[in-house]
C-alpha cells in the first residue's frame, strides 16, 4: 500500500513539473513570435526529444551522441523556465532570442532523426549462443616395455666359386720348360710366372698353372 500511494505522488510530481516546463517553453515561443498553434508545438519537440536522448542512453553503450542531444533538449527546457521567470522582459524578446526559437525546430528535427536512427547493438538471444567446445583431457599412455630383438647377425658375401683347374698343353709346358732351363742357364735363378708370361704370351691363370709344374 505505501509503495502505491509513493509512486503515485512520483506521478503527480512529474505531471506538475512537465506542465510547468510546458508552458513556459509556449509563453517563450508565443513571446518570439511563433503564436497559435506553433507556440504549443515547441515544448512538445523540447520534451520529445529530452525523451528520446533519455532513451537512447538507457538502451546504447556508447551513448555520447544521446548525452549530447539530452544537453541541448535540456538547456532548452532550462532556458525557457529562467528567461520566463521575470528575468526577460516577453514584450520585448532580443533578437538573437528570436532566432534561436526560429532555428529550433530544424535542430530538433536532426536530433530525433539521428537518435531515432542510431544503430543499436544487436543482442544474441541466450539459446543461439554457440555452446564452447569442450577441452578434451588425452590420457596417460600406458607404460609398454618391448623386449629388443637382437640385431642379426651380417650377411657375409657369398664365397667366390674357385677356379676352374688350367690346363696346360704338353707341347706348351714343353716349350716353357725350354724357355726356363735357358733362363736359369742365363740368370741362374729360376722363372717366375710374370717372366713367363711376358715370353709366352699366355693369360696369367695359364702362366702360374705352368710355373707350378716346372717346379
Amino acid at each position: 500500500m505505501f509503495r502505491t500511494l509513493r509512486l503515485d505522488a512520483v506521478l503527480i510530481q512529474a505531471v506538475i513539473a512537465g506542465a510547468l516546463s510546458f508552458a513556459h517553453l509556449h509563453d517563450l515561443a508565443a513571446a518570439a513570435g511563433q503564436d497559435g498553434w506553433k507556440a504549443w508545438a515547441y515544448p512538445v519537440s523540447v520534451d520529445l526529444l529530452l525523451v528520446a536522448a533519455w532513451r537512447r542512453m538507457r538502451t546504447t553503450a556508447d551513448n555520447r551522441a544521446a548525452w549530447v542531444w539530452f544537453v541541448i533538449a535540456l538547456t532548452a527546457s532550462l532556458g525557457a523556465n529562467v528567461a520566463t521567470a521575470g528575468l526577460l522582459d516577453l514584450n520585448d524578446v532580443p533578437d538573437w532570442l528570436r532566432i534561436t526559437v526560429a532555428g529550433w525546430p530544424a535542430l530538433a528535427f536532426l536530433g530525433g532523426t539521428l537518435l531515432a536512427h542510431a544503430p543499436a547493438p544487436v543482442a544474441m538471444p541466450a539459446d543461439s549462443q554457440p555452446d564452447p567446445a569442450p577441452i578434451a583431457v588425452p590420457d596417460p599412455a600406458p607404460e609398454v616395455s618391448v623386449d629388443r630383438a637382437p640385431d642379426p647377425a651380417p650377411e657375409l658375401p657369398p664365397a667366390p666359386d674357385p677356379a676352374p683347374p688350367v690346363t696346360v698343353p704338353p707341347a706348351l709346358l714343353d716349350h716353357a720348360r725350354k724357355l726356363a732351363d735357358t733362363h736359369h742357364a742365363t740368370t741362374g735363378t729360376r722363372i717366375d710366372a710374370d717372366t713367363l708370361r711376358a715370353r709366352l704370351g699366355v693369360p696369367a691363370p695359364l702362366a702360374n698353372a705352368i710355373t707350378a709344374q716346372l717346379a
